[in-house]
């Protein structure tokens, strides 16, 4: 998926939070922040750029299309944006939110699964740090939460 040219720097941006954070958390050497860097943007990127749609997908399927993009609220920061027919604005969920929702636990710490598979993408070659991104993206957490998500991006907005 492409994002407009408003939008793809506040996604890496988001990406390059992601890589602070695991900066903080993951075991890492001196030469590991770029790739670091990758992989926040990688899951920035990857995650929202895969949920649109399927979440415009699932929506037509059900019979009731709606419109999903990123845009930038007032602050600049990117949000996950729905519309439904006749242009009613419908759920708006902030990216860092979604993120943050999807690959940590509600305590903050990041799910065992997403951390594994990111610990071991820092090691090894290219294609072996891609498969633990597809491992992490692919982990039951993340799918869980892209399930919940979904459900509450789809709810329609209240007519009254």
């Amino acid at each position: 998926m492409t994002f407009s040219d408003e939008v793809r720097p506040a996604l890496l941006a988001e990406g390059d939070r992601l890589a602070r954070r695991l900066t903080q958390t993951l075991q890492v050497s001196a030469q590991d922040p770029p790739r670091l860097t990758l992989l926040g943007r990688s899951l920035a990127l990857n995650l929202v750029g895969a949920l649109l749609p399927t979440l415009e997908q699932v929506a037509r399927r059900s019979g009731t299309p709606l419109r999903a993009e990123v845009t930038l609220d007032r602050l600049g920061q990117p949000q996950l944006q729905t519309w439904w027919p006749g242009d009613r604005l419908g759920q708006g969920l902030p990216v860092a939110d979604l993120l943050d929702g999807l690959l940590l636990t509600q305590a903050g710490q990041w799910h065992p699964p997403v951390r594994e598979a990111l610990q071991g993408a820092l090691g090894g070659s290219e294609h072996a740090a891609e498969r633990a991104l597809v491992n992490c993206l692919r982990s039951p957490p993340v799918l869980r939460g892209m399930e919940a998500v979904m459900r509450r991006l789809l709810r329609p907005p209240s007519s009254g």
